[in-house]
């Protein structure tokens, strides 16, 4: 049976091209910097981002860690977004990893703005520790897009604090689409930029970290200490080039099957959605019918070949990407207007 799964973007199966190139890459050994098809990923990655230098890492969370690790000291603190991924989603690593605290920033749109850094920054007080990295995202984990002029002024505050800046860009293609820029002027904001190459952009499994030489050195031996250092990778970094290279350039696709699942989901009584919020290839809103079970619509969905995940704080989450079709996102609509008559 063929499933509509809609719980991810890193639900995507790598294309044939993709399956092709890992059939034919000529790898090496990348700890020892010998894999060819590792270092065109790297060098390609950071041209893209704008910066010195880039590492292939196996996970987006390992991505962020290793910046929070190469940019920190033990017993520092970072601000970083209470909603965000390095927050929510990676298990306490920064504080268990890097041995770091965390002062989070809470704003109801999620954007960290430069008046929230100003407040947020630790004084020369004994008692305090040392503020020395503002984690940043773009796209946020809600779906929005921070804007370019905002980035800066937020970017330059750190700038102007001694603090270093780390962006986590899962879904940095996204933000770039959406804000119809290009990538390197939201990196440019940031010392350090980490991008998955699994998320919507269909490669199998890595993550990019990209920075200054001397960063990318830091993080490199840091990835060593996690265990990231792998051998003949270059099986995987083939389908990462030709993520970067084609599958970037197809995204607005999934933007635009968001905003007709969306826009079509919208005219339901049952569901409460804010079109405004649709920036990328996700859609949020939530069910407001007396008696309903979120539980209960998400086994119904499954039981017609429909993945969801249910509610996630307090939302349901819905996420176009590649494999997916008009023809499908028009079977879940009619699926969900069935279940509510």
């Amino acid at each position: 049976m063929r499933f509509i799964d809609l719980r991810s973007d890193t639900v995507t199966q790598p294309t044939e091209a993709m399956r092709q190139a890992m059939l034919s890459a000529q790898v090496g050994d990348d700890v020892y910097g010998e894999d060819t098809e590792i270092n065109a990923l790297e060098a390609l990655s950071a041209k893209v981002a704008g910066k010195e230098a880039a590492l292939f890492v196996p996970s987006g969370t390992m991505g962020n860690q290793l910046a929070i690790m190469s940019h920190t000291r033990r017993g520092d603190e970072i601000i970083a977004g209470a909603w965000s991924h390095v927050v929510h989603h990676e298990v306490g690593a920064a504080a268990i990893l890097s041995s770091v605290s965390t002062r989070v920033v809470d704003n109801p749109d999620n954007i960290i703005y430069p008046a929230d850094v100003l407040k947020a920054m630790r004084s020369e007080d004994i008692h305090e520790p040392r503020t020395s990295l503002l984690c940043l995202e773009n796209a946020l984990a809600n779906g929005d897009v921070v804007p370019l002029d905002v980035l800066r002024e937020t970017y330059q505050t750190a700038k102007n604090l001694n603090l270093k800046v780390h962006m986590d860009g899962a879904r940095l293609f996204n933000a770039a689409v959406s804000l119809e820029t290009d990538v390197k002027e939201i990196a440019a904001c940031t010392d350090s930029v980490m991008f998955c190459l699994s998320k919507g952009l269909c490669a199998p499994v890595g993550s990019m970290l990209c920075g200054s030489k001397a960063f990318i050195a830091r993080a490199r031996k840091n990835r060593k200490v996690l265990g990231g250092g792998m051998r003949q990778a270059g099986f995987l970094a083939a389908a990462g080039r030709i993520a970067l290279e084609t599958m970037t350039q197809r995204l607005q696709e999934d933007h635009d099957n968001a905003r007709y699942l969306a826009e079509a989901l919208a005219k339901l009584p049952e569901i409460k959605l804010d079109l405004d919020r649709v920036k990328i290839n996700m859609v949020f809103f939530t069910i407001e019918q007396k008696g309903f079970c979120s539980d209960d619509f998400s086994r119904y969905l499954l039981r017609n070949g429909v993945k969801n995940t249910g509610y996630m704080q307090g939302e349901m989450r819905l996420v176009t990407h590649y494999g997916l079709t008009r023809q499908d996102l028009d079977t879940v609509i009619e699926l969900i207007k069935a279940y509510f008559a």
